[in-house]
């Protein structure tokens, strides 16, 4: 390679090393894999075609689960996680089954259809992340105390979770938080911790069944973005964990909520000027 390619794609690699560590951050902070934000960025900034970012995106978001998970289960301390152990269970059981299927999906869906999906699936995530960022602190609803009931929900909010995971590349925590906080009753600070347990095992389906489809052989995107991006977001990842309960919480969901309402508008924008342009005559 000469020292011209050298060059650019070592820029290439340290803005993806940079964005990961500042996206890594923020999910740290608040108990996610930062997929959600990621995905725009290998889109737009990246230019990664749809299909390409969602797959990528979910393979940065293993390494970013696992890192974040060990960070978190040692910067602090957190109730016990076994009086939620069935409910965990289910909804990974759900989670897990419904990535499976979710990947053999992607690949079906249009260049369009995909976009407007993920705008769509963005847009709700931020509107989740509003709602939790008002929420006053110690607030908790849920079911009531019935076994059957609740591991029921949980399997059904499972299968819903494991799709959007496989169908945006993301961890799935932008759901898990909110039904551990609105359906189980689980604190906000709790249900982070549960949220990447279950995304663990969701994740790494998903992204075997996309490495089975070849998804990740080509080379370069795999060395210039994805391996920097993974090992920005895994350092990020400690840094945002090692600062739970100093930065104000639902000030961030509020900041971030509003930065995926704007991404979502903005592929949506991007997908009309796309549309509008005619077609050029010729051969393509």
């Amino acid at each position: 390679m000469s020292d011209s390619e050298q060059g650019p794609r070592g820029l290439v690699r340290t803005r993806a090393f940079g964005f990961g560590g500042a996206i890594g951050v923020l999910g740290g902070l608040i108990g996610l894999g930062g997929a959600e934000f990621r995905l725009p960025v290998l889109h737009g900034l990246f230019a990664f075609p749809i299909h390409r970012a969602v797959r990528f995106n979910l393979l940065i978001s293993l390494a970013t689960v696992v890192v974040s998970l060990a960070a978190r289960l040692a910067f602090a301390s957190f109730p016990a996680l076994g009086p939620l152990a069935g409910e965990i269970l289910a909804v990974a059981a759900g989670a897990v089954a419904a990535a499976w299927f979710g990947t053999g999906l992607l690949g079906r869906l249009s260049e369009r259809s995909l976009t407007f999906l993920v705008a769509g699936l963005l847009a709700g995530i931020a509107g989740l992340l509003l709602v939790e960022a008002v929420l006053p602190d110690g607030f908790s609803a849920g079911l009531p105390d019935v076994a059957p009931l609740r591991i029921a929900v949980g399997v059904a909010a499972g299968i819903a979770i494991g799709m959007v995971s496989s169908l945006l590349g993301v961890a799935g925590g932008e759901l898990i938080i909110p039904t551990f906080i609105f359906v189980f009753g689980a604190d906000v600070k709790t249900a982070g911790t549960a949220s990447l347990i279950i995304s663990l095992p969701t994740v790494l389906v998903g992204v075997v069944r996309y490495w089975r489809q070849g998804a990740y052989r080509s080379r370069g995107p795999l060395v210039d973005v994805a391996a920097p991006m993974a090992a920005g977001s895994a350092v990020g990842a400690v840094v945002g964990a090692g600062l739970v309960g100093i930065l104000p919480a639902g000030l961030l969901k509020l900041a971030l909520g509003l930065i995926l309402a704007v991404s979502s508008i903005k592929m949506l924008r991007g997908m009309a000027k796309r549309s509008a342009v005619p077609p050029r005559s010729g051969n393509p």
